[in-house]
């Protein structure tokens, strides 16, 4: 009988892997989009109910709810987590909530836009797609704005962002002007990194949770014009294009004007296309001719639609809210991986309007069998690198996993000069941009499908995926905590500097009333058990 069980449930995997993109087109998509009509009309209702509560209404309510877990005695305190459930996360991972307490701060308002200081006021479940609107009218949007619509603001404060304007912005940590954060004790306080909490607040980003409740975050804003310049740039060798993202970085003085936006796909070790955007009036018939609207629903996939430029140089104009979500519609290349005909015209033509299908349903309807599936067989990783050692990252990169394309944004990595600054080390001397406090390092994106999956070869992905951090960490890079670790705790804190994160804890409380970091961010599933199956 379990002989028959395990025939079944391996034709079923083969079958559900050989017809995936049929499957994902005939029900994911169209379950996906209804599941998203029902959680819009759960957060409308539920900020209905709350259309008559001032924010500090809501905030008391937050604070009456831990008090009353620290009411509880001792041997009944479970640590707390947020009630959100883990598939509205756009983490990979499933933190076991139910062995928490789980405390309601589910709530979203933008609650202020400060046009002198170029700042906005808003609730941590504000969607980026939420305030990017927002701003948009206004012509404002966030110094740096994530290409995911369904990424929060606190979601990201709490953990790291980067984007295309990061070369010149920083990581997203480096926007946040102000944290409000409700304590393990209750008590509510304000976040700045002048204040008597400064050195809280270089631990809250990166810390996913485990120090406080958000319940506010206020962010830098830039100014802006209705359409980006883009220019691609083909590049055919490696040496070229890890030079000039240098230049137009900044790393190098060279003189070369850094772009407002700038990116580089990466397609084989040797081809790229270079993309730099600047802010741009469309004022004339001869612009209007080269407005390319990207990211309609029947347009192509945006990464495919710049692979063309790998033979010939281009400019056209995108408009600004198009170009800041341009990935969001194929989810970057991840979408080719689920349909591999979703780029078709016809396609598109039909079902593009339904895409992409919303991580949170992905994740709802993830199971077991499906998530040890995605260990296996798919990569999904973000690791931030000193850009100097990006010819390296490629080779490392393309050995390992061997897939295409590569993402790869620039960004400032800052020394605040103040010994322990939170979980990042100051980058090295040596990296400084001279005359700056900053060095350029950048964000290798890796999604998709390995090269021997695809080909049906032998794939190891815990062996893969550690050999990774550990390059990450032999260079001086970070990975991303929202995506799978493979770490253990003593290669977790190799990587990170824990150092005066857990003074932190110790002084504001957080130990015996949160999980700690690796404990939040770790896998559910033991990777390395997972890794020696095969």
């Amino acid at each position: 009988m379990v002989d028959v069980r395990d025939r079944l449930q391996s034709f079923a995997v083969r079958w559900l892997e050989e017809h995936r993109g049929l499957v994902i087109v005939l029900f994911c998509l169209p379950a996906s989009f209804l599941f998203d009509l029902a959680v819009r009309l759960l957060k409308t209702v539920e900020r209905i109910l709350w259309f008559h509560a001032s924010h500090s209404d809501r905030v008391r309510s937050i604070q009456k709810e831990v008090r009353n877990w620290n009411a509880l005695p001792k041997s009944e305190r479970k640590l707390m987590c947020i009630s959100k459930p883990n598939w509205m996360s756009l983490s990979t991972t499933f933190f076991p909530k139910d062995r928490c307490h789980r405390i309601n701060v589910n709530f979203g308002n933008i609650l202020e836009l400060d046009e002198n200081n170029l700042t906005l006021r808003t609730e941590p479940n504000v969607s980026i797609g939420e305030i990017t609107d927002y701003l948009l009218r206004r012509g404002y949007m966030l110094a740096v704005c994530l290409e995911i619509k369904d990424a929060t603001a606190g979601g990201l404060a709490f953990a790291v962002g980067m984007t295309t304007h990061s070369h010149k912005a920083g990581l997203y940590q480096e926007t946040v002007v102000c944290f409000e954060v409700v304590l393990a004790d209750g008590s509510l306080i304000t976040v700045t990194k002048d204040n008597e909490h400064s050195d809280l607040f270089y631990c809250l980003p990166w810390s996913h949770g485990t120090l406080g409740f958000l319940v506010a975050v206020t962010l830098k804003i830039i100014k802006v014009k209705q359409y980006v310049r883009v220019n691609y740039i083909p590049v055919h060798s490696q040496e070229e294009y890890c030079k000039m993202l240098m230049d137009l970085s900044g790393a190098n003085e060279t003189g070369v004007e850094t772009p407002d936006f700038l990116e580089a796909t990466i397609y084989s070790k040797t081809d790229a296309v270079i993309m730099k955007g600047d802010f741009a009036d469309v004022d004339s018939v001869q612009k209007w001719r080269k407005v390319n609207r990207a990211s309609r629903w029947y347009k192509p996939w945006f990464y495919k639609h710049t692979e063309q430029f790998l033979h010939a140089a281009g400019e056209e104009y995108i408009p600004l809210k198009d170009y800041l979500f341009r990935h969001n519609r194929a989810i970057f290349w991840v979408l080719e991986s689920m349909i591999p005909f979703g780029n078709h015209p016809f396609v598109r033509l039909l079902f593009g309007w339904l895409c992409p299908p919303k991580p949170a349903f992905l994740k709802f309807t993830t199971t077991q069998l499906v998530r040890q599936m995605t260990f296996k067989k798919q990569v999904f990783q973000d690791i931030v690198m000193p850009l100097a050692t990006l010819k390296d990252q490629v080779d490392k990169a393309t050995k390992l996993f061997d897939t295409f394309p590569l993402l790869v944004y620039p960004c400032r990595i800052y020394n605040h000069e103040r010994g322990p600054q939170g979980q990042l080390r100051p980058p090295p001397s040596e990296l400084l941009v001279p005359g700056t406090n900053y060095a350029i390092y950048n964000d290798l994106g890796i999604y998709g499908t390995p090269g021997p999956v695809r080909r049906k070869e032998k794939y190891n992905a815990t062996y893969a995926m550690r050999e990774m951090e550990k390059f990450t960490r032999d260079v001086g890079g970070y990975s991303f905590l929202y995506a799978d670790v493979f770490m253990t705790e003593n290669e977790f804190n190799e990587m990170f500097d824990m150092t005066l994160y857990n003074q932190m804890r110790k002084r504001y409380g957080g130990e015996g009333a949160f999980p700690n970091l690796f404990e939040k961010i770790k896998p559910e599933v033991d990777v390395i058990a997972l890794g020696q199956e095969d």
